[in-house]
């Protein structure tokens, strides 16, 4: 079959796309003069009057074409319009691909043609209609005017490739989804193995239009757009170079274009410009261990995931944003890091290497200017307590998931430790390694996770109630090296791919061990000489990655320092006077780890971590008595559960129940029934609840007293008290599109207002994992110098200065009366003696949207559907007196959907679609 040659053409009108957009460019080659059509915003800019302050270059892949980068054209043109940086952008088609010019063949496409055109012709190909277009622009590759390179799929390496050999004109480089090496003991992605198997080849990509197919089913497409990606490919001949590219890949040594890979890989890895870094990890083609692979040549890049997408991911998500956001940070920010970009690129942009500039202190339960003062030199070593008991023959810790119940001493966890330390550097574990744990909270994870802080190892924290697949995403997205598991967590690894090196908690045998790939076990590792001498970690080097709920979307990895943790120790050996000695039940999984950092003797009472309501009376009586305890951490559920089986405790429980001085509630507020009913149980304790979420675990606190007084006020919302010694807060208020404000107050102007809540601390994360993106948006600046973080939960400011919450920033109501915080209605409803509890959403168009009530049905006589009448009338009664607003609709749910860990975020997303459903006429029972 012959291919006959055509000449470049001009796109047809497309939707999206600009014809104004549209050149055809004569550039000169290695094998002659050719033909590209580009895309340039060069004629859009110029009409508009403004001058390129900068050039982006980007490259698509197969079997795509500059249509990609529509969404990239659109947005640098209007930032330009509006008075940003005038970024030019110039896409070409690749030769024989889009609307450029096609070559004649004489055949079909082969590994080994002589017509095929190889990974050099490319790099060539666009070297050329890029030198021929930024000659256009003066100044071309100066500081004022830099060159970026951006692109997709092969695309990706050859633009990365290009930038690598051009160092002297490209100031920083951008990839989506793309791969350098393949390595030599895994196999090809799938998809690519079914294409490249013999016939397949030019069936699946020439003669028909499969591949194209395939390709576009990986990203959230509508039928116009998949069509405008077809257009430049209808007919066998237009889909040559389809067929061109798959049959470039190289896929072992012995193709003639791996000597060209190896090498740009080579290059790629001298690259020391600027990078990002942008993956959709859903696509089956570009898999994580590319990812891996490109972080290992580019370590100086940031990363930012879009969990949800795949290989389109330009198509799934606001990349064209993500970009701008970057350039802006690296060529726009000033000198200083004043900005909230700026402050966010300080505390950590480099994801992987642990060694981002620090903006905390150490001096702790001071105000944060003074923190952020102070010098990294002061700052206590998380495991520094640990060591200085090394001779300590007193209990340290209690472990209750055993059989019989485990205690070891400080002297114990001390040799074990150091031990299992000593054990993971002869394993080859380096300082900057990742562990992930997959090991229920006790001795086992204690002993875990201070070998890896004894080393610089970075311990992975993802709860198992993010069910498998959220584990999977959580733990793929942090990518550990190591996997520290019991055999249930060793059983997800296998079944589910999960990256690392396995190592086993206990001896699992040789069959087993073969079976799991385990390479030892910790109890083998406590059994290492102590011969190292330890590395110790500088207080800015990564220490954790704990992974939120995820009850509000993908769960984040929350990167945290020594620092942050020795700080997050302090804060709360500070403001609750916990002192070396102090007995701790940690039935809350974040604390119980915190016990050798704060010298407390903590015991993991008998409960599952993934199930709070497990924790019964008994069980934490028994763990009281056993750490001879003074002082209990738990969640709301948890406790709500220990109130319902005080009665089956004994004489010595309830005796050593009234000997507990302090109770702590974390994950939830905690209401004055649940606060008097946990008062029947711990009669003479002062019963907290301090506020926090992953990102800064200890914010503000409220005792008992303090959550009476402010219910006896009628405020709106949940009372969570006053911000603890070294916190500061300030609120950005909520305008009438629900979008929180740059502007942030604090003191009288702050007083009464709805906003978003927005903190500074030397306790908080210091970033998000892999997130470049969403780190840079959790900062504010604009205050006192700090660095600040949102946290993304609103509500309002009390005279007295107390904090009250009214749900999430994403939940906020805008109606036409403006704003509405659905927590502060949700406080009202819940009063109602028929009502569990609740959730307010808000139903049609944003600014005018209608106030729905949700009811729980269970642990209620009430049936799924719309309220009772006589409630309903009683509810839409008081939110009108109280809060001034009209319900529209009242319905009852036949369940909520929560996040696991708490048992008790509620996910109002999907109950605002359930409800909007039911009021369309849709199913009451559906899916919630």
């Amino acid at each position: 079959m012959r291919f006959p040659a055509r000449p470049a053409t001009i796109p047809p009108q497309l939707p999206e796309w600009d014809p104004a957009w549209s050149r055809i460019v004569e550039a000169s080659t290695a094998d002659g003069t050719h033909a590209f059509h580009v895309l340039d915003t060069l004629p859009a800019l110029t009409a508009a009057g403004v001058e390129p302050a900068g050039t982006i270059v980007a490259l698509h892949g197969n079997p795509t074409w500059s249509y990609l980068w529509r969404r990239l054209a659109r947005a640098t043109v209007e930032a330009a319009r509006s008075g940003g940086r005038a970024w030019r952008l110039i896409a070409p088609d690749q030769l024989e691909m889009g609307f450029s010019e096609r070559l004649p063949h004489s055949a079909m496409p082969t590994p080994k043609s002589a017509e095929v055109r190889r990974i050099t012709d490319r790099i060539n190909d666009f070297d050329a209609v890029v030198t021929t277009l930024i000659a256009e622009v003066a100044d071309t590759g100066s500081a004022a005017h830099p060159i970026v390179t951006i692109g997709h799929d092969w695309g990706g390496v050859l633009s990365l490739g290009w930038a690598a050999r051009n160092t002297d004109l490209v100031a920083a480089a951008i990839s989506l989804n793309t791969a350098v090496h393949q390595p030599e003991d895994a196999p090809l992605p799938a998809p690519l193995r079914a294409t490249l198997a013999g016939p397949m080849l030019p069936t699946a990509t020439v003669l028909t239009d499969w591949f194209l197919r395939v390709t576009m089913g990986l990203g959230d497409l509508d039928a116009e757009t998949k069509d405008a990606f077809h257009a430049p490919y209808r007919t066998p001949a237009d889909r040559w170079a389809i067929g061109n590219f798959v049959a470039d890949i190289p896929v072992d040594a012995d193709h003639p274009s791996d000597p060209e890979l190896q090498r740009i890989g080579d290059d790629i890895a001298a690259f020391d410009k600027p990078a990002l870094l942008v993956w959709g990890p859903k696509d089956p083609v570009f898999l994580e261990r590319y990812l891996r692979d490109l972080r290992g040549r580019l370590p100086q890049a940031d990363v930012h995931r879009f969990e949800t997408a795949s290989h389109l991911v330009s198509e799934d998500h606001d990349v064209p944003g993500l970009v701008l956001d970057w350039l802006s940070a690296r060529f726009d920010a000033p000198d200083t890091a004043s900005s909230p970009t700026e402050a966010a690129l300080a505390k950590g942009s480099s994801e992987r290497s642990g060694t981002a500039a620090s903006a905390k202190g150490s001096t702790f339960g001071a105000d944060p200017a003074s923190v952020r003062d102070s010098d990294a030199a002061d700052i206590r070593a998380v495991t520094a307590i640990l060591d200085a008991r090394r001779d300590d023959e007193t209990i340290a810790s209690v472990d209750f998931a055993q059989n019989p119940a485990q205690q070891i001493t400080w002297r114990h966890l001390w040799h074990v430790t150091t031990s299992i330390a000593n054990g993971l550097l002869d394993l080859g574990v380096k300082p900057g390694d990742r562990v992930s744990m997959l090991v229920p909270p006790g001795n086992n994870l204690t002993a875990a996770l201070y070998a890896c802080l004894k080393i610089g190892a970075v311990a992975v924290v993802a709860d198992a109630g993010l069910g498998p697949k959220g584990m999977t995403r959580a733990i793929t997205s942090a990518d550990p090296q190591w996997i520290i598991g019991e055999l249930p967590g060793l059983t997800l690894a296998r079944a589910f791919g999960w990256p690392g090196r396995r190592i086993s908690v206990s001896p699992l045998g040789p069959v087993r061990s073969r079976l799991f790939k385990a390479e030892t076990s910790l109890t083998e590792l406590s059994r290492t000489p102590h011969r190292h001498e330890l590395p110790a970690p500088a207080p800015d080097a990564d220490a954790a990655i704990l992974f939120t709920s995820g009850s509000t979307g993908p769960a984040k990895g929350v990167r945290y320092t020594h620092a942050d943790i020795s700080a997050l120790a302090a804060v709360l050996t500070t403001t609750f006077d916990v002192t070396e000695g102090t007995g701790l039940v940690a039935g809350f999984p974040p604390f119980a780890l915190l016990g050798p950092a704060i010298g407390a003797t903590s015991v993991t009472p008998d409960m599952s971590v993934t199930k709070p309501k497990t924790l019964t009376a008994s069980a934490i009586a028994d763990a009281i008595i056993a750490g001879r305890a003074t002082m209990v951490f738990a969640s709301p559920a948890a406790y709500a559960n220990v109130a319902a089986t005080a009665s089956e405790l004994d004489g010595q429980q309830r005796a050593a129940c009234a000997g507990v001085e302090l109770v702590l509630s974390a994950g939830a507020p905690v209401p004055l029934e649940l606060m008097d009913a946990i008062a029947e149980v711990f009669p003479n304790a002062s019963i907290h609840s301090p506020y926090g979420m992953t990102e800064g675990l200890l914010l503000t606190d409220i005792d008992r007293g303090g959550v009476a007084a402010a219910d006896a006020t009628g405020g709106l919302g949940v009372c969570v008290g006053q911000p603890i010694d070294g916190v500061e807060l300030a609120l950005a208020p909520i305008d009438e599109s629900g979008r929180s404000a740059d502007e942030l107050l604090q003191g009288e102007a702050a007083q009464g207002r709805l906003g978003e809540f927005v903190v500074s601390a030397a306790h908080i994360k210091s970033g998000y994992d892999n997130l470049w993106r969403t780190t840079v948006e959790s900062a504010r600046d604009g205050l006192h110098g700090l660095h600040w973080h949102r946290t993304n939960d609103i509500g309002h400011i009390d005279e007295d200065g107390r904090v009250w919450l009214e749900g999430r920033l994403q939940h906020v109501v805008t109606t036409a009366r403006g704003p509405v915080g659905p927590g502060g209605l949700e406080a009202l409803i819940d009063a109602d003696a028929q009502v569990s509890r609740s959730s307010v959403v808000g139903i049609g168009p944003a600014g005018t949207q209608a106030l729905v009530a949700v009811l729980d049905a269970e642990g209620t006589s009430l049936a799924p559907g719309l309220a009772p009448l006589g409630l309903t009338a009683r509810l839409r009664e008081k939110v009108a007196e109280v809060g001034g607003h009209d319900l529209t609709a009242v319905l009852v749910a036949p369940e909520f959907p929560t996040d696991i860990r708490h048992n008790s975020k509620i996910d109002r997303s999907r109950l605002a679609a359930w409800a909007d459903s039911v009021l369309a006429g849709g199913p009451v029972r559906g899916s919630v």
